[in-house]
């Protein structure tokens, strides 16, 4: 969005849907811990969901979707050896968790950014997933509604690529 980098246009097809982006605005050097949503072209790997909440879209997914759990984690510690893996918790160095309190994981999509190879401090848990109110920036990840998750989840496969551009 003109005058705004963290927020942006996120298109499928013909339709456009407003998102959010990273604090940081659009990087080409992306950096573990910077803010910024990678620009790259990116392809969804897996969802993660929440069992308790309601997620339209995901009946219909057909991308592997994984019952998020109280043990579960991703590790963003860039000297670690699960560096940008999901871990199980309790977990030692630094990580998020992705059972959480807010509605931002309740469907999320979990994106190939720096996974395969991964380079240590590059960006770890680039996320597509529910967005604040009022669309505030993420750490690094793009976040839509949940109307727009729901009508995304179908669409998305293995083949699908998300591309950020300027």
């Amino acid at each position: 969005m003109p005058g705004n980098p963290s927020r942006g246009l996120l298109q499928v097809g013909g339709l456009a849907f407003p998102c959010a982006l990273g604090r940081g605005g659009i990087s080409a050097f992306k950096r573990e811990g910077d803010g910024a949503t990678p620009l790259a072209s990116m392809r969804p790997l897996e969802i993660y969901y929440r069992r308790d909440r309601r997620n339209r879209g995901l009946a219909r997914a057909r991308l592997p979707a994984i019952s998020i759990r109280s043990d579960m984690g991703w590790c963003d510690a860039g000297a670690n050896a699960n560096y940008n893996r999901p871990v199980r918790l309790p977990f030692g160095a630094s990580h998020e968790r992705m059972l959480r309190e807010d509605r931002l994981y309740d469907a999320v999509v979990v994106l190939d950014w720096n996974i395969r190879p991964r380079r240590r401090g590059a960006g770890s848990a680039i996320f597509l997933h529910i967005a604040r109110p009022g669309f505030q920036p993420t750490e690094g990840c793009i976040a839509v509604t949940p109307r727009v998750m729901a009508r995304l989840l179908p669409l998305l496969s293995r083949d699908a690529r998300i591309r950020v551009l300027r």
